[in-house]
């Protein structure tokens, strides 16, 4: 699998231009990375996790390539239904609704949502009656980078009466949902959620209602902290065929978020002051946690940091810029010497970074630059991605 990643002449030519911190964008690695999952998944219906970067641009590269959108919230629903995004390209995901979001989701034709507790059923029944319903189960992955189980799903023993009750509270149950957790880099989850779903789908069965719809959430993964390719296009497969020969004739959602963004993010940062602690290098960056690089906290992210300078790797410690002494980028990393003013690189960001960065000291967020709007920079282009992309 292809992932978009500045040279360092680009990323030099991008910081006469540009003041750092700057995070570049490649669209065309969004829709490369839709389009792998569909090729290898052609049976999935992609609603794509905005949460993990609601940038204008890739939302709309995503209605334009046919994406359907996981939603969480009245927020992220207003701003697809601004866009013109119809509600039947959308589902509530969130588990637990406020009011005002399911108000929300009725005023913009939303239909499908999930839940996993009985203290949902009443909510929706009264704000969105007759709504097709999915209940997201609890699955084990000990594999997965960030483990969405522990506060999300019913226990699987649970699944078929939460949706009877459903039923009898004058909402359509459908389906069942499940998610095995972020970044996670084995098929064995995803087969032995399937597994499970299958059988809860015959218990529905025998309770006298035919099941027509399932989801199975997210997780696919993308390069981490050392680069290495996680080869998401076997676990794809692999998936693919146990869906192939366990649900036949159903319809199948999933809910990508990093897979889609992950690999179309550079950020381009730099070196704003350097001292010596310990005998160690450090390196204060004018991008911290409380920027891009909130995914470390927020998201559980390893970040891989690329630095083009030469000479013998030392152990380094890297610091964002703002007052706050949590504010620790990366330690023990292996980098060059480096002074103020030089750049680095971090690439494969571009899932719960941006989206959950603050403006806290003051410090503005990183500008955003699209790849396609820098031709001049960019005129070789990523001819892998091309390539990849003609087949559709």
């Amino acid at each position: 699998m292809k992932s978009f990643r500045l040279t360092e002449k680009e990323m030099v030519s991008l910081a006469k231009k540009y003041p750092t911190p700057f995070v570049v964008v490649s669209l065309e690695q969004v829709a490369y990375n839709y389009r792998f999952m569909r090729e290898h998944m052609p049976m999935v219906n992609v609603f794509y996790a905005m949460k993990a970067n609601p940038s204008q641009k890739i939302l709309d590269t995503m209605v334009e390539l046919g994406a359907s959108f996981d939603t969480a919230s009245a927020g992220e629903i207003e701003t697809l239904h601004q866009m013109g995004v119809p509600g039947e390209r959308m589902i509530y995901a969130n588990p637990v609704k406020t009011i005002g979001g399911l108000k929300t989701a009725s005023q913009c034709g939303v239909r499908k949502f999930i839940f996993d507790d009985a203290s949902e059923i009443a909510k929706m029944a009264e704000h969105v009656p007759g709504a097709e319903v999915l209940v997201r189960i609890r699955v084990k992955n000990a594999k997965a980078l960030v483990d969405l189980n522990a506060k999300f799903g019913a226990d699987p023993s649970e699944a078929v009466e939460l949706l009877s009750m459903a039923k009898k509270a004058g909402l359509s149950p459908v389906g069942i949902a499940f998610h095995v957790g972020s970044q996670s880099l084995s098929s064995e989850a995803y087969i032995e959620a399937l597994l499970l779903t299958r059988r809860l789908f015959d218990e529905a069965e025998k309770a006298g209602m035919h099941l027509t719809m399932l989801d199975i959430g997210g997780g696919f993964p993308i390069p981490g902290e050392d680069g290495t390719d996680p080869h998401a296009g076997d676990i794809m497969d692999a998936v693919a065929r146990q869906l192939e020969r366990l649900f036949s004739g159903v319809s199948i959602w999933s809910e990508p978020g990093r897979f889609i963004c992950g690999t179309a993010v550079n950020l381009v940062t730099s070196v704003i002051g350097e001292k010596v602690r310990n005998g160690q290098q450090w390196y204060v960056l004018d991008e911290g946690l409380y920027g891009t690089f909130s995914g470390a906290m927020y998201d559980h992210w390893k970040f891989e940091i690329c630095s083009f300078n030469k000479g013998e790797a030392q152990k380094t410690t890297l610091l964002g810029p703002s007052c706050d002494s949590i504010d620790f980028v990366k330690r023990d990393v292996m980098l060059p010497r480096h002074s103020i003013g030089d750049l680095m690189l971090i690439p494969n960001c571009g899932s719960y970074t941006t989206a959950s960065a603050t403006t806290f000291n003051g410090f503005a967020f990183a500008q955003t630059v699209y790849r396609e709007d820098e031709p001049e920079i960019f005129a070789i282009g990523m001819e892998p991605v091309r390539k990849h992309l003609a087949y559709a």
